[in-house]
C-alpha cells in the first residue's frame, strides 16, 4: 500500500553538494588565476620589455645611421644590457620579498603557529624569478634583431622591424589576455599602441637630435 511513497529528501541532500561542489570549483578556479597573475605579469611584462625597448634602441639608431651592423650591434648591446637588468632587479627585489617572509616565519614560529608544510612550498625563490625574467626579456628582444638581421635595404629592414614588433605585441597582448582572463581586444591594442608610441618617440628625438649635430 505504501509503495507509492517517495523519498526527495535523500534526492535534495545528493543535489545540494553537487551544487556547493561546483561553486567550490568556480571559487578555486578564480583563485588559481589570482596566483597565475604573479608569474604572468612577470613573464609577459618581461618579454614585452625586451621586445619593445629593442626595437626603440634599433629604430633610435636606425634613425641616424643606415648601417645594419650598426643596427645589429645595437639591437644585442640591449638584448643582453636589458636581460642582466632584469634578473639582477628581479633577484634583489624577490630576494627582500624572500627575507621579508622569513623574517615573518621564525616570528610566528616564536609565537607557536607553524604551517611549515605550507610555508616551504609558497616561498619565492630568487634564482627562478631572475631566470625567468632575463630569459622573458631576451624572448621578446631577439624579435627585432632577427628580423633585421638579413634585410640589407634600409627603409625595407625598418619596416619589417615594425612590422615584426607590432605582430610581436599583438600576439603577447592576446596572450596576456587569454591566460589572464582579461579582455583579449582591449589588452592586444593597449599593448600595441604602447609599442608604437615607444619606438616612434624614441625614433623622432634621435632623428632631431642627431639632425642637429649634438
Amino acid at each position: 500500500m505504501e509503495s507509492n511513497i517517495k523519498f526527495n529528501l535523500p534526492a535534495n541532500d545528493v543535489e545540494q553538494p553537487s551544487a556547493l561542489e561546483l561553486e567550490k570549483t568556480l571559487e578555486n578556479d578564480a583563485f588559481d588565476y589570482s596566483k597565475r597573475s604573479q608569474w604572468l605579469r612577470a613573464a609577459v611584462l618581461g618579454a614585452n620589455d625586451g621586445l619593445v625597448s629593442t626595437a626603440s634602441l634599433m629604430m633610435g639608431i636606425g634613425a641616424v645611421k643606415q648601417d645594419i651592423k650598426a643596427m645589429i650591434l645595437t639591437g644585442f648591446a640591449g638584448l643582453v644590457a636589458g636581460a642582466c637588468s632584469m634578473a639582477i632587479g628581479e633577484f634583489v627585489s624577490v630576494h627582500s620579498q624572500l627575507d621579508i617572509e622569513l623574517a615573518q616565519i621564525k616570528r610566528d614560529r616564536e609565537g607557536g603557529s607553524e604551517e611549515e608544510g605550507k610555508e616551504k612550498e609558497d616561498l619565492p625563490n630568487p634564482f627562478q624569478a631572475a631566470a625567468a625574467s632575463a630569459l622573458a626579456f631576451s624572448a621578446g628582444a631577439m624579435v627585432p634583431l632577427l628580423a633585421a638581421s638579413f634585410l640589407r635595404e634600409y627603409k625595407v629592414r625598418l619596416a619589417v622591424v615594425v612590422g615584426a614588433v607590432s605582430l610581436a605585441l599583438v600576439l603577447f597582448g592576446w596572450l596576456g589576455a587569454v591566460l589572464g582572463k582579461a579582455p583579449l581586444l582591449r589588452s592586444s591594442v593597449r599593448v600595441l599602441v604602447g609599442g608604437w608610441v615607444a619606438m616612434a618617440i624614441t625614433f623622432g628625438l634621435t632623428k632631431l637630435i642627431g639632425s642637429s649635430g649634438l
